[in-house]
């Protein structure tokens, strides 16, 4: 006998920032059976997305590359700790790893403070996210905390434009 799933009245959170295959369609199931309540009027969803931000496009990919390193890593039967960036990592990958990063790390925006402004804007219509989990694993600890000054400033921008 099938089971029919019960009626959604929470907010609900997904790792998209790491497992962004079934994105859509947890949301719209989520969506579609969600019922108001209480504490809840209408569907409320966070998710997570990657932000790794720089001064520039090119240092924020730079810093990019940790995470990158860390999933090919992990899916390759070698975890580890987080390694430091490299310049050009994606240039020497092969091709099923590159698809690999492409796909799992599909929720991921990287840039410079305007890069990452239209990333998270694009992120947020693509989803309907009422709410975003940011993340970013990056080597240097100086730089992790300047990325999110610069995302800080970021949202700061667009709460003020909203």
């Amino acid at each position: 006998m099938a089971r029919s799933s019960p009626p959604c009245s929470a907010y609900y959170a997904f790792a998209s920032h790491f497992a962004p295959a079934e994105l859509a369609h947890a949301l719209d199931i989520y969506r579609s059976r969600f019922q108001p309540s209480e504490q809840l009027d209408r569907p409320y969803v966070m998710l997570g997305l990657n932000v790794f931000a720089a001064p520039t496009d090119a240092e924020a990919r730079l810093l990019f590359t940790s995470l990158q390193q860390a999933f090919v890593n992990l899916r390759t039967g070698r975890p580890g700790r987080l390694p430091p960036p490299v310049e050009g990592y994606e240039r020497d990958l092969d091709p099923m790893a590159k698809t690999m990063l492409g796909q799992a790390l599909s929720c991921a925006v990287v840039g410079a403070p305007e890069t990452v402004r239209q990333g998270i804007e694009a992120f947020v219509q693509r989803t309907g996210a009422d709410e975003l989990m940011v993340t970013a694993q990056i080597f240097d600890h100086a730089a992790r905390v300047r990325s999110f000054e610069i995302l800080a400033d970021v949202h700061k921008s667009l709460s003020q434009a909203a």
